[in-house]
């Protein structure tokens, strides 16, 4: 017994050691992490209106979900890019969108994106232009090498939510 308590002890501090405890993180910086999904988003905009497929894939994690309403459910990278490549392969298509409110989880690792877009795209039945708004929901994920990636991305139409009281 008595040799017990020594081997413990070496063992704990071997640990302890080696690093295997907890290391403190540094906190998140919520604002820092909020400017930085705002500025994805104007990328994201920006590769919208290039109408550059593989940069507008590049925003979603492996792992992402692409929604609209209709539509089917773009879980893989193929699906999503499908869905993507339609939509930039319409010569109507507009497609501007803002954030109205960035959340960012106490842990940093998940934020939220919400707002507003406003889309203008071929009506697939009288082959005209046809404009529409509504709201999004984006969810991101920090990644392994520190970037935001969308892991949920929804849409939904409807009208502009309303301006924010004063």
């Amino acid at each position: 017994m008595r040799k017990a308590i020594p081997m413990t002890a070496a063992v704990l501090a071997a640990l302890s050691a080696s690093g295997c405890t907890k290391s403190a993180q540094a906190p998140a910086d919520p604002a820092k992490i909020e400017q930085s999904i705002r500025a994805q988003e104007a990328q994201w905009e920006k590769d919208y209106a290039a109408r550059d497929v593989n940069a507008l894939a590049g925003h979603y994690a492996d792992d992402a979900a692409l929604g609209g309403p209709g539509d089917p459910l773009a879980t893989s990278d193929a699906d999503r890019r499908k869905v993507l490549q339609a939509l930039v392969s319409d010569p109507n298509l507009k497609l501007t969108f803002a954030a109205d409110r960035v959340q960012v989880a106490q842990s940093g690792d998940y934020a939220y994106s919400r707002g507003h877009y406003s889309m203008t795209m071929t009506d697939k039945a009288t082959k005209k232009p046809t404009s529409g708004e509504g709201t999004y929901l984006t969810v991101y994920k920090k990644q392994q090498d520190g970037s935001w990636k969308a892991v949920e991305d929804f849409i939904t139409p409807g009208p502009a939510p309303a301006a924010a009281a004063k």
